[in-house]
């Protein structure tokens, strides 16, 4: 018998098999992926645009998919620089976007976003809109009386071999689901109880800790020093994306 998380109402699985896990129990789902793609979806977000999620890689398939919603393809930071437009770097989005519509892939945030797409509600979190995210999933549990799941997506080893797993844990993802976790109601698993107690220890020097972590060392050294800085900004956001049919927008604008 495989033991699992569910007699709690909230708990935290990592990447996509925790990401397909809380869509088979139905759970809400919210993905963190601080580095970047949560931070440009609550980004482009905020300045009113519309992000339509899809599975990497940006090949033929993506980009006819962002013809049929015509809408512009995010790229990844160094096609960004080829091609032009925006990129993964949520300083790309500004309030220029306002309507704009934008197909974003993403090796983690997106493919596990795709995953989980048929949940409940699905919600997108970071360190940027921690408080505002919380706050909307507390309220859609009570209103749709189901379970929470934060993802924190991690990365993926690029040199894996046969029979290996290719996630790596990212410190700055499980950082940003502990800080959301902290503000959900409900009973809490062992494994959230120990991400939200990973947060509590790391409270002080967050900012410290993610600047120099794995993740964060690689976007410093090709020059993205204003994406991390930016990313580890705590509550300057009170957008909060739900994904709706195939598109991200503002949950607060729902009832407006």
């Amino acid at each position: 018998m495989f033991y699992d998380q569910t007699p709690y109402k909230v708990k935290v699985e990592w990447g996509q098999r925790g990401a397909r896990a809380a869509s088979e129990r139905g759970d809400i789902v919210i993905i963190v992926d601080v580095l970047s793609f949560s931070s440009t979806v609550v980004t482009a977000v905020q300045h009113k645009a519309n992000v339509f999620p899809y599975p990497p890689p940006i090949n033929e398939n993506a980009k006819a998919y962002a013809r049929a919603n015509s809408a512009e393809i995010v790229w990844g930071r160094a096609e960004a620089i080829r091609e032009g437009g925006h990129s993964l770097s949520p300083l790309s989005f500004s309030s220029a976007d306002f309507g704009r519509d934008f197909v974003l892939c993403s090796l983690n945030g997106a493919a596990c976003t795709w995953i989980a797409s048929q949940v409940p509600a699905l919600l997108i979190g970071c360190f940027l809109n921690a408080s505002a995210v919380a706050e909307i999933a507390n309220r859609l549990m009570q209103q749709l009386q189901a379970n929470i799941t934060v993802v924190p997506c991690g990365e993926r080893w690029s040199d894996v071999r046969e029979g290996e797993n290719n996630l790596r844990p990212g410190i700055e993802d499980y950082l940003g689901a502990g800080l959301i976790l902290s503000q959900l109601t409900g009973s809490k698993s062992p494994e959230a109880e120990v991400c939200i107690g990973a947060l509590k220890y790391s409270s002080k020097t967050i900012r410290e800790l993610i600047w120099d972590c794995a993740s964060a060392r690689e976007l410093r050294e090709r020059g993205y020093e204003d994406d991390v800085t930016y990313c580890c900004q705590v509550n300057i956001s009170s957008a909060v994306p739900i994904l709706q049919d195939t598109r991200f927008i503002n949950a607060k604008d729902l009832n407006s």
